[in-house]
């Protein structure tokens, strides 16, 4: 990674996605894991663009959501609410907070999830792809989606993956530009939302972010029949982990059901290992949240997440997804054709 590469994809975030203007104030929150060059890199791109910043770091969080609270200063909290455009880089991610959701409620601020403490992985999602292209195609796959609602889904995956489930609207609209207050997310991936009842078969999971991120020496395997009804396999230190995980996000209820899927499609981005956001971009992957939904009560964004590779997914018996490759259909194709990675 060059520090030019690095600069023109600050630029790309403050710029193209997030259009910040002069005087806007910003937010930077890192954490302590947070490389120093992506803060700076921001930082500069954020004052080239007359706008405001203001960088806060923190120890890095055990927890993500609502689990973070306690760790979490209130001066923070002032600094969210008052922000135009937060640009969160913590991993654990400040989202879903009590912190968070305040800033939420006030309706000024633009929040980011780049929950990246890398700065080569930051400069890959923002720098190593045609940006205006990949943004033509991800907003095109949510209107097709939308389009879609009560299709059936299926996926699988060469580990033994084989679910269905039925597809319901989308709940995070993206927006070309993020002009508006509320969640925005690192483009490269959008997520499939299930009806709830409607979730059958088996997940086989290679990584996992419960307590903390890691691609798993053992697989785990999830039975789902409308709600999580027992997993299997997993390593002696992952297994421990992984329930507790499940049953903090179920809220007593179980192991709680399939909140999201998701579809990655970012031609750029690689598998780390180490840099959960990028991960679940590259091409094939499928990052599936378990819980409760954020939508309903008691939900929330600490719930852990399990990663399938390679996967295949069909809508409505049309085939979408090919080995990780994207295959359809042929409206999304095109665009899609013309998504091409950025080399330096």
């Amino acid at each position: 990674m060059s520090a030019r590469g690095l600069a023109r994809a600050a630029r790309t975030l403050v710029d193209e996605q997030f259009d910040l203007r002069p005087n806007e104030g910003v937010l930077i929150t890192a954490d302590t894991r947070t490389e120093p060059a992506l803060i700076a890199a921001i930082a500069a791109a954020a004052a080239d663009a007359r706008a405001r910043p203001l960088t806060a770091t923190i120890p890095q969080l055990p927890f993500q959501g609502a689990l973070a609270d306690p760790y979490l200063p209130d001066a923070l909290g002032a600094a969210a609410a008052g922000s135009d455009v937060w640009f969160d880089c913590c991993f654990p991610y400040l989202a879903g907070s009590t912190l968070h959701d305040g800033a939420m409620k006030a309706g000024r601020t633009r929040y980011a999830l780049l929950a990246t403490a890398g700065a080569e992985s930051f400069a890959r999602l923002y720098g190593g792809v045609d940006f205006a292209a990949l943004m033509d195609y991800q907003i095109a796959l949510v209107e097709y989606l939308d389009t879609m609602a009560g299709a059936r889904v299926r996926f699988t995956c060469p580990s033994g993956t084989d679910l269905s489930f039925t597809l319901d609207k989308v709940k995070l609209r993206r927006e070309r530009v993020a002009r508006s207050p509320g969640m925005h997310t690192v483009p490269g991936a959008q997520s499939l939302y299930p009806a709830r009842s409607s979730v059958a078969g088996r997940i086989v999971l290679c990584a996992v972010f419960d307590e903390y991120y890691r691609v798993l020496r053992r697989p785990i395997s999830i039975e789902v029949e409308e709600n999580i009804r027992s997993f299997s396999g997993a390593g002696a230190e992952d297994k421990p982990r992984f329930e507790r995980a499940l049953r903090r996000a179920a809220g007593g209820r179980g192991y709680g059901s399939i909140i999201h899927f998701t579809l990655g499609f970012h031609p750029g981005a690689r598998i780390t290992g180490q840099h959960f956001i990028e991960d679940i971009r590259a091409l094939g992957t499928n990052a599936i949240g378990m819980g409760l939904p954020w939508w309903e009560e008691g939900g929330g964004e600490n719930h852990p997440d399990g990663v399938v590779m390679d996967q295949s997914l069909w809508i409505d018996g049309e085939l979408i997804v090919d080995a990780g490759q994207i295959a359809g259909p042929k409206s999304l194709t095109v665009l899609y054709d013309r998504v091409r990675p950025i080399f330096e």
